[in-house]
């Protein structure tokens, strides 16, 4: 049964897609789909789901594969990205694993600069780092109609019940692994482990995280003149809380005009434009807009 919230968000299911956002993106630039009202497609698996810079996100039955367009003419920047992953990762049923993990002294699902959600476990001081458990990723696209914004789609794939199998081809070179919910609650022992939620009611929790990083978002944008940017600070705070790099050793691998260049630093959260800050031996900070980045292992 469909519930009222998905109801007023003009809800599709398919059965299969090619992939969410890019048929929600051509149904709304074609004009299939009203471009002034917010609108939600959500498929059982897809046959071509894409990740940041068109990379594949492999799309098996039984997770979650989500894209809710939302009107917004006004340019957006990554901030937007960060601002989703960290209204995702207090959803409540990330809220619920997250206190499980807590108790038992595991890592805790966090955000990853600049659109993952996941966490680098870490088994005691003396152990180093395992790659990245990758549990969902965030992908935010503009949408527009003869050259003018319309709004944003913001798609989301959140591995539920089954866990993709990667091959170095479909990791894309990436250092990470993928995990689902069902693989964490097993990793938690406890005689109260609540069964994760129906596949409708994280489409609830997701979508209801996603307008509400709309609307934080809007706000950090109309206050940006502001002396004492109150939204700004408090969605730092909140990033801080969840931030599944703080204080890592990384190394971010940028690339121009066919050069690599490498900075090896510690993380040390973002900056108001939602810039990766790193800490340098020198204790320098600086700042990264995009690049590859990889958790150096310290033993």
């Amino acid at each position: 049964m469909l519930s009222s919230l998905l109801s007023n968000l003009n809800h599709r299911h398919l059965t299969s897609s090619v992939s969410t956002n890019s048929e929600l993106i051509a149904d709304i630039e074609a004009g299939t789909l009203d471009g002034d009202k917010v609108h939600l497609l959500t498929a059982q698996m897809q046959s071509g789901g894409r990740g940041q810079h068109q990379r594949s996100w492999q799309s098996p039955e039984g997770n979650v594969y989500l894209s809710l367009y939302h009107p917004y003419q006004a340019p957006v920047s990554g901030l937007l990205s960060l601002i989703v992953g960290v209204k995702l990762a207090t959803m409540p049923v990330i809220e619920m694993i997250n206190e499980q993990l807590i108790r038992q002294n595991l890592t805790p699902i966090g955000v990853k600069w600049a659109n993952d959600l996941g966490f680098y476990a870490q088994q005691s001081v003396d152990m180093p780092v395992i790659p990245f458990s990758k549990l969902a990723g965030i992908l935010i696209e503009p949408v527009l109609r003869d050259g003018k914004m319309l709004g944003v789609v913001i798609g989301v794939g959140l591995n539920v019940k089954t866990t993709p199998t990667l091959t170095t081809k479909t990791a894309e070179g990436m250092s990470y692994q993928a995990i689902s919910l069902q693989d964490i609650k097993q990793l938690v022992k406890t005689d109260n482990n609540n069964d994760i939620p129906s596949l409708i009611t994280l489409y609830e929790q997701v979508s209801d995280a996603l307008l509400s990083a709309m609307t934080c978002f809007a706000q950090i944008v109309l206050e940006r003149a502001s002396v004492n940017p109150h939204y700004l600070n408090d969605f730092i705070q909140q990033f801080e809380a969840v931030d599944a790099l703080a204080d890592l050793k990384v190394c971010v691998t940028q690339t121009h005009r066919a050069q690599e260049h490498k900075i090896v630093a510690h993380a040390c959260g973002i900056d108001s434009n939602g810039c990766l800050q790193l800490r340098q031996d020198d204790a320098s900070i600086c700042t990264i807009f995009t690049g590859r980045l990889d958790v150096i292992n310290e033993v």
